[in-house]
């Protein structure tokens, strides 16, 4: 593995990608693992860049912390704080998939990805035409009553005259379906990614670093035959890569389709 690895490195930029195009040829399980990285060029920003979320704290949101701002005890103990910053910087609604996420949804299309694991709760992957994609921090795209469960669309949040929006039925906080600091991922979608990684022979990581804990578990789960990561960034998992793209994700997903 490691000669294989370094002949690899070797390789020019367009060997490389015909590299990447015969392993996914060959893979009968390839499976995506992305993260912010794949959204920002669709114009969200990632968190921790030095122009994502956690440095653009102004005004009134700039003596919390981070990570307090989008955690369940924010919700439970200043509702009117953590609704205000998650309509101010979470409603991506009118957001358009990139070249990644139609990309990504081609190779499905074509048999050649089995599915998409994603940190992102933008529902892009869906919107660009993936079918199996596994939200393991869950998605704007729906709310539900915490008490009563009520289901609502994401506009309703988003569009509610009310500081903490309330259920029809009982009155009660309708919360968003994102996966909050200091809660649980959800179990379907988390054991569905599981499965996911551990049948895989290629993984394709992009547009993560993996600093999250839940993205670095699934990459550490992976044995399989190829790995592959695009990051303009470092990853944890550089190191244990076949191949390594600095470089846009819907660069190189185009130009291997291509």
């Amino acid at each position: 593995m490691n000669k294989q690895k370094k002949n690899y490195n070797k390789l020019s930029d367009a060997q490389k990608i015909d590299a990447f195009a015969q392993m996914l040829a060959d893979a009968q399980h390839a499976v995506f693992l992305g993260g912010a990285g794949v959204s920002t060029e669709s114009g969200i920003p990632d968190f921790r860049s030095k122009n994502g979320l956690y440095h653009r704290k102004r005004g009134r949101f700039s003596k919390y912390r981070p990570e307090y701002l989008l955690s369940y005890e924010c919700l439970k103990k200043e509702p009117e704080i953590f609704f205000d910053y998650y309509r101010s910087n979470l409603d991506v609604r009118n957001v358009e998939p990139n070249a990644a996420h139609f990309s990504l949804a081609e190779l499905e299309r074509q048999g050649s990805l089995i599915g998409v694991i994603t940190q992102n709760i933008d529902g892009l992957h869906q919107k660009a035409g993936s079918i199996n994609v596994q939200e393991i921090h869950g998605t704007i795209w729906g709310n539900h009553c915490i008490s009563c469960g009520t289901r609502y669309p994401a506009s309703y949040i988003f569009e509610s005259p009310e500081k903490v929006p309330g259920c029809e039925k009982c009155g009660k906080t309708v919360r968003p379906d994102v996966t909050l600091y200091g809660e649980f991922l959800p179990e379907k979608a988390y054991q569905n990614a599981i499965k996911m990684i551990r049948e895989a022979d290629l993984l394709i990581i992009g547009g993560t670093s993996l600093e999250v804990g839940s993205a670095a578990q699934l990459a550490h789960m992976y044995h399989g035959q190829n790995l592959v990561i695009i990051n303009k960034g470092k990853t944890k998992m550089t190191g244990k890569a076949d191949l390594v793209f600095r470089k846009s994700i819907g660069e190189v997903l185009q130009s291997v389709l291509s």
